[in-house]
């Protein structure tokens, strides 16, 4: 899971045909998912498992009797790899990527039926309920189990797991539902991955777990990660220095993240994914020293980030569409009441696709019907809030989005931008800010009376494509995971030691979130307005030599080569004793009212006296330098 391609056009390049895999059946296996997951086959047919993802995946057999790694010749496949196999046999084979599934049918698994078979004769084990109280038994580490894993493979749903002070190098896996996994301390019950074990705590398939008062660091991929759950919850939990992400939520719904920290993830601090409605909540939080703070792909509907911090991550508050991931686009996110500083911080460790966002406050890219309201976004480089499409495989326009009652200051290149082509329905209204591009935003796209069309400007999807090629060249900091400051202790769960144990049932129901109540944070003592409006051509942001290099072209090019062709068929109409007065007149209306078609036109059709070789030059030459700078760009970025 990632970003890649937020917000910018640059990015959006990124999309490219996987072409035909072959076989009788391909099932993509995108993060983390396979699509479709349960697929049929005559027998003697085949089945091709394509990388679509980001994310690493594979596909084994539930009973051991075949994988991906008999014919690709590893267990890890990337994006683009593609392993076929060939079914002799007729029956009905369970499947499961070893990364984001179990064997049992929880989170990334799928089914493959092979023959003419009655799948509906076929008895699935009920997985054990989540109760609605807990039990009252308490599972003590290490008092009565050494491991924290131990006490919780030997948990029954409604237990409480709780672990005393102490490091303890463990990924624990999660297959039990309903049960609480607690730390008597926060900051010294800490689960160390110790850059070797993948995650600190891994809930697949589990419903309703609860993970407390705790600190995990140094792991692989994620601090905590739930995939495939109905109920999940991290409250007084403190993530470092996870490889990928800090605290992560996908294909999962009726959650809640509070009270909690994450830094060092070159992904993002939180992470919440595919899920439609989420029926989420992300409630008092700190990410900092992140590449994102905050990334949520394809996750809408009844999804609330609030009353949290967002500072020095390399971006802030960034939801995206991709189609690497099911439920595209996202819609109906909510982020209100947030305090977002100092998101441009080049020394955060980060991957490629974050680093196009780099100083952005809060971004959205490629979704509808998102709220950005009562915010405080202080000092990014590049824009406070920035609206924009994203393209992946396909070309995802933001539409419906309401940007009101913010308080944006210290942008250097707008608080407020709105990036084109953009849908209809974005609307900004009531905002404390400076500048804005389009100049005027308020205006042009209102939130109540009339909108005028022209509502969107060009220069924030393309001056990324700068960005991406500082990632093509090496040239974008790199950080590397571990490098980020470490926090000082974080507050405590009150009662840790006593409370009862609360499994993670109607979260999203229990977390009332009155949105209406909720103001803009005060401004901080310690904080102060320090990024300082840069210089905007045409809104192409001056800030680096690649940014503006791929920005001018990208942006301003079109424009120079239009006004060349219009200029060069007005000189070549006004000398012309060919043409009757009318002709030349219904040219001249063609060449002006009908926005470059009438000039291309023209210059095909009008039969200029200008040679044809020069004529197919000006127009063909320059269309075809623009698209070569513009592949130029891409190849160099590495994103074809």
């Amino acid at each position: 899971m990632l970003l890649a391609g937020v917000g910018v056009l640059a990015v959006v390049l990124a999309a490219c045909s996987s072409g035909d895999a072959g076989g009788d059946v391909v099932v993509e296996m995108v993060d983390n998912a396979f699509a479709p997951a349960e697929v049929r086959v005559p027998v003697g047919g085949s089945v091709t498992f394509l990388g679509a993802g980001r994310a690493p995946h594979n596909a084994v057999a539930s009973d051991g009797s075949w994988s991906t790694e008999d014919v690709f010749g590893s267990l890890v496949m990337l994006e683009g790899d593609a392993a076929t196999l060939t079914f002799d046999r007729p029956g009905v084979y369970d499947f499961f990527c070893t990364f984001h599934g179990t064997p049992e049918g929880a989170g990334m698994a799928g089914r493959l039926i092979v023959g003419d078979v009655d799948v509906d004769a076929l008895d699935d084990d009920e997985a054990p309920a989540v109760p609605a109280e807990p039990t009252g038994d308490v599972r003590a580490v290490p008092a009565e189990y050494p491991t924290i894993q131990s006490a919780v493979d030997a948990a029954v749903p409604g237990d409480l797991v709780l672990v005393d002070r102490g490091v303890y190098r463990e990924q624990v896996d999660v297959t039990t539902p309903g049960i609480v996994i607690r730390g008597v301390d926060r900051n010294d019950v800490v689960i160390d991955g110790e850059s070797q074990r993948e995650n600190g705590v891994n809930v697949v398939g589990a419903d309703g777990v609860a993970v407390e008062n705790l600190t995990v660091r140094d792991t692989i991929a994620n601090g905590l990660f739930w995939i495939g759950v109905e109920g999940y919850r991290a409250s007084y939990v403190t993530s470092i220095d996870a490889g990928v992400y800090g605290i992560y939520a996908f294909d999962s719904v009726d959650g809640l993240f509070e009270h909690s920290y994450a830094s060092g993830s070159p992904d993002s601090g939180f992470y919440i994914g595919q899920c439609n409605p989420c029926n989420a909540v992300i409630d008092g939080v700190i990410s900092e020293w992140n590449g994102l703070g905050y990334s949520g792909t394809n996750a809408s509907n009844a999804l609330y980030l609030v009353n949290s911090v967002w500072r020095n991550n390399v971006a802030g508050i960034v939801p995206n569409t991709l189609d690497s991931e099911l439920l595209p686009p996202f819609e109906g996110v909510s982020i209100v009441g947030n305090l977002v500083h100092d998101n441009s911080n080049p020394d955060a460790p980060t991957f490629d696709a974050p680093w196009s966002a780099f100083g952005n406050g809060i971004v959205l890219a490629g979704g509808n019907d998102t709220l950005v309201a009562r915010n405080r976004i202080v000092n990014h480089a590049t824009n406070g809030v920035l609206v924009t499409p994203n393209l992946d495989e396909n070309f995802w326009m933001s539409h419906g989005n309401i940007v009101r009652d913010n308080v944006v200051e210290g942008s250097g290149r707008a608080d407020l931008a709105l990036a084109g082509p953009a849908g209809d329905g974005n609307c900004f209204a009531g905002n404390d800010h400076r500048w804005s591009l389009p100049p005027a935003i308020e205006a042009l796209a209102p939130c109540d009376g009339v909108r005028l069309p022209l509502r969107f400007e060009l220069g924030a999807a393309t001056e990324g494509i700068g960005r991406v090629a500082q990632n093509g060249l090496g040239l974008r900091p790199d950080a590397p995971v571990g490098s980020a400051p470490k926090p000082g202790p974080q507050p405590q769960m009150p009662d840790a030691a006593t409370a009862p144990a609360r499994p993670a049932v109607d979260v999203f129901a229990t977390h009332q979130v009155d949105l209406e109540a909720i103001g803009v944070p005060p401004m901080p003592d310690d904080l102060d307005v320090t990024q300082r409006k840069g210089i905007t051509v045409f809104g192409v942001y001056f800030a680096s030599a690649l940014t503006v290099f791929f920005g001018l072209y990208a942006y301003l090019l079109p424009f120079v080569l239009y006004a060349a062709w219009v200029s060069l068929a007005l000189w070549d109409l006004a000398r012309r004793d060919d043409l009757t007065r009318g002709r030349t007149i219904g040219w001249i209306a063609i060449v002006l009212l009908v926005p470059f078609l009438g000039v291309v036109a023209y210059h095909a059709f009008g039969k200029s006296p200008i040679p044809a070789w020069q004529r197919a030059a000006f127009v063909g030459g320059g269309f075809a330098a623009y698209l070569v700078i513009l592949a130029v760009g891409a190849i160099v970025g590495g994103v074809v």
